[in-house]
């Protein structure tokens, strides 16, 4: 079956859209809007259709879904217009702006039957997948602490994402994603508690950093964090268990596990520093540990489009859950809480 998708908003993330659909059977692009004037004539000049304006788009009875990649702040009219037009619709992430502002979208779809989601496209990380996987064979053992990051040097990009008015920031920018894989990796588990701190380098007006300390009820302790001013970079995985570690160093997927051989150190040799001798600090013997690589998952993240086209011809469910959606804003909005009274959120 043929699908024809219209595009709200021709910014750079549209155009990635674009390029993925030429490279999907069955997904045309019908045409796209763009308020600015330059992006319209950009889109024209790659022989793209450019509607008359958005009602022009809305009225196309070939569109059957709609991609609406414009700031954050337009996400909800949009995509509220659209569904009444009786267009499907995906939004880039965040959704929108809050859990409020969520449910009247989901109130909107369910009085037009008409289908919303939105492009959680990071689902598909290979590091993201590969610590699933390592967790889902208890390669660690018993998890206790996991660290998930993203880390740059060159804070905010110079556009609407450095304005509170437009939805900018940096948690609802990367911290919609890294939540939501987090909370992917514990189905179902209670979250007990969030903590949370944000960073204003670089700008004053919004978060361009933070970081979020969430415990669920199953005792692992998580640590999310973003920053924007970060000139050496962490690991962007850190997962600990009873019997081994694992590190992500980057997107490359350069990494390793080290786990516990089985051999018992019964005396240990101190190691000597700069002050003093210590045991407690002093490595393991190499009989008692093991490296091993990553086993790197594969991922398309086509399947985000082929999973929609299912979904709009009655075949499958859809992979990304309204009711997930809702949990990470949720999460977002108590982590911005924290941060701004410096308490502890009760979350669940």
């Amino acid at each position: 079956m043929k699908h024809k998708m219209s595009i709200i908003g021709f910014g750079g993330m549209a155009g990635w859209h674009y390029s993925q659909a030429q490279k999907i059977e069955n997904l045309d692009i019908a045409g796209i809007w763009d308020i600015k004037e330059e992006r319209r004539t950009y889109a024209a000049g790659k022989g793209i259709h450019v509607y008359a304006g958005l009602e022009d788009l809305l009225a196309d009875p070939e569109t059957d879904l709609v991609l609406i990649a414009t700031p954050n702040d337009v996400h909800k009219p949009a995509a509220i217009a659209a569904m009444k037009a009786g267009k499907n619709v995906i939004c880039e992430k965040p959704i929108t702006l809050s859990s409020g502002d969520l449910q009247e979208m989901r109130d909107t779809a369910a009085e037009t039957g008409r289908f919303l989601t939105v492009h959680q496209n990071r689902r598909w990380d290979e590091d993201y997948l590969t610590v699933k996987k390592i967790l889902e064979e208890g390669k660690l053992g018993e998890l206790f602490r996991l660290e998930s990051r993203v880390q740059g040097s060159r804070g905010i990009p110079g556009d609407w994402r450095q304005e509170k008015e437009h939805g900018g920031g940096m948690i609802l920018d990367w911290g919609v994603h890294l939540l939501d894989q987090l909370l992917l990796l514990f189905p179902g588990v209670p979250i007990r508690s969030v903590y949370g701190a944000e960073t204003n380098v670089t700008n004053q007006l919004v978060d361009d950093g933070f970081r979020a300390e969430i415990v669920f009820e199953n005792g692992v302790n998580a640590l999310v964090e973003v920053g924007t001013s970060n000139f050496i970079s962490l690991p962007r995985w850190y997962v600990l268990g009873t019997d081994g570690t694992a590190v992500i160093e980057d997107w490359e997927m350069n990494g390793k596990i080290v786990r516990a051989s089985g051999v018992d150190e019964k005396d240990v040799t101190p190691v000597i520093t700069a002050a003093g001798l210590t045991k407690t600090m002093a490595p393991r013997r190499e009989d008692s540990i093991f490296t091993e690589e990553l086993p790197v998952v594969e991922s398309d993240v086509r399947e985000f489009y082929y999973n929609v086209m299912a979904v709009l011809e009655g075949r499958e469910e859809s992979r990304i859950r309204l009711d997930e959606v809702a949990r990470v804003m949720r999460l977002m909005e108590a982590i911005s809480k924290s941060a701004k009274t410096g308490e502890v959120i009760s979350f669940e």
